[in-house]
């Protein structure tokens, strides 16, 4: 009787588990369905109407879902505005807003995120953060000036960062937009196999 009962609490386990992959494995599909619509949408995409014809998808690292980290957030008590260098050689203001700790790899990693002080003032886009990185991959596999990460203000000490959900900003694709350049400090010392890669002709 008492491995009947203890197959089954396995096997309910298990079960579990794998409708638990399932479901983050759908929700970010359903990010990179999404994106790719947008490149696909002309009133939002970056492409010309001859690279919307021809676009059939963004190129994607597999779904790894080690690349999910929970980070503590510790936010700024008296944030600095920052002047980003942009890919159109214009000068963006962000100010920090926390600086997110994270294991990864077998390493301890720190990012700073920054928030917009013109969006916050928009009802849309007042809890939004800004995550711009580069890593070890930038340059070899995915976009040489990096790639962000959106995410929203939490209301703990701790913030979800998921990698598999990093895209590349539309400098990648045309020059007629300027894009901000991640700073050094969010150069991270590891590769990041996980979200957009490309484009190859970048």
């Amino acid at each position: 009787m008492f491995k009947i009962i203890n197959y089954l609490f396995v096997s309910l386990v298990s079960c579990s588990y794998i409708v638990a992959q399932t479901n983050y494995e759908q929700e970010i599909l359903q990010f990179q369905e999404n994106l790719n619509a947008e490149y696909k949408n002309p009133e939002e995409s970056p492409l010309t109407r001859e690279e919307q014809a021809a676009f059939e998808g963004h190129q994607f690292y597999p779904i790894d879902s080690t690349y999910r980290v929970v980070a503590d957030f510790k936010r700024f008590k008296k944030p600095k505005t920052i002047k980003f260098a942009t890919s159109s050689g214009r000068i963006k203001l962000e100010e920090t807003y926390a600086i997110a700790s994270f294991q990864l790899n077998g390493k301890t990693h720190e990012l700073t995120i920054y928030q917009s002080p013109e969006l916050r003032k928009t009802e849309e886009y007042r809890d939004y953060l800004f995550l711009p990185f580069t890593d070890y991959t930038s340059g070899v596999e995915t976009y040489g000036a990096g790639r962000y990460i959106d995410l929203s203000i939490p209301e703990g000490d701790t913030i979800v960062i998921d990698f598999n959900k990093a895209y590349n900003p539309f400098c990648a694709y045309s020059p007629n937009y300027s894009c901000p350049i991640p700073p050094e400090a969010n150069d991270l010392k590891t590769e990041i196999k996980a979200g957009i890669r490309g484009p190859q002709d970048h």
